[in-house]
């Protein structure tokens, strides 16, 4: 019994650990101007970048610029974005992303003069939802967890009130990368500002269901 509770102990404490620093983390197609301050990453997005596979336009681009650590297990990753969005497709977030076919990349995409909450999930070939907001906020939260072999994706406008926007599924027990995305497929870039991203481990979920049945 004592050895069942330090068990649960401990893995309920890894849902304390926080995400490396923002100092330590790690590019995939580094933009040319970039810096972090305040404990902020802030970028100037690369022109004509985006991440895309086959399905629709018929052609892949892996071209964005991705700052990432690589996180396993299960966990909860949440960023606030704010971006001076300008051309049509600007978009900045979060990417889960396994390798070049399996990643998800979820956040704000400006399209028509809108704000959209965007999420393309891509396994060989990627599709592209969206929720248009009614009006133009500020900034946006958004909020991803890894659960067993899916990704809730949730968005705020407070960081208090999280709406679902899509379950998604990704390939589980693997190791990903975890950071923060940004796009221009279109335009000239634009600047895109995140700040408060944090990872927060989860206990696995398949563990503590085994250890409530083998007390």
């Amino acid at each position: 019994m004592k050895k069942t509770i330090l068990a649960i102990g401990l893995l309920l404490s890894l849902t304390e650990i926080k995400a490396q620093s923002l100092e330590k983390m790690h590019w995939f197609n580094e933009p040319e101007k970039w810096q972090i301050k305040d404990n902020s990453l802030i970028m100037q997005v690369t022109p004509k970048s985006d991440y895309w596979r086959i399905s629709h336009y018929g052609f892949t681009v892996d071209d964005g610029p991705f700052y990432y650590s690589i996180y396993g297990g299960e966990f909860e990753t949440k960023v606030k974005l704010t971006g001076n969005y300008k051309t049509r497709f600007d978009q900045m977030g979060l990417m889960i992303r396994v390798d070049e076919k399996n990643y998800i990349k979820t956040g704000v995409e400006f399209v028509d003069g809108k704000f959209n909450i965007s999420t393309v999930v891509t396994h060989e070939k990627s599709d592209w939802s969206v929720n248009v907001l009614d009006k133009v906020p500020p900034f946006v939260w958004i909020k991803a967890v890894r659960r067993l072999d899916a990704v809730e994706i949730y968005y705020s406008l407070d960081d208090k009130n999280y709406i679902l926007t899509r379950n998604a599924p990704l390939q589980d027990n693997t190791p990903v990368m975890v950071g923060l995305m940004a796009a221009c497929p279109d335009g000239n870039g634009f600047e895109a500002k995140f700040e408060n991203f944090s990872v927060k481990h989860l206990a696995d979920q398949r563990r503590l269901e085994w250890l409530k049945d083998h007390q």
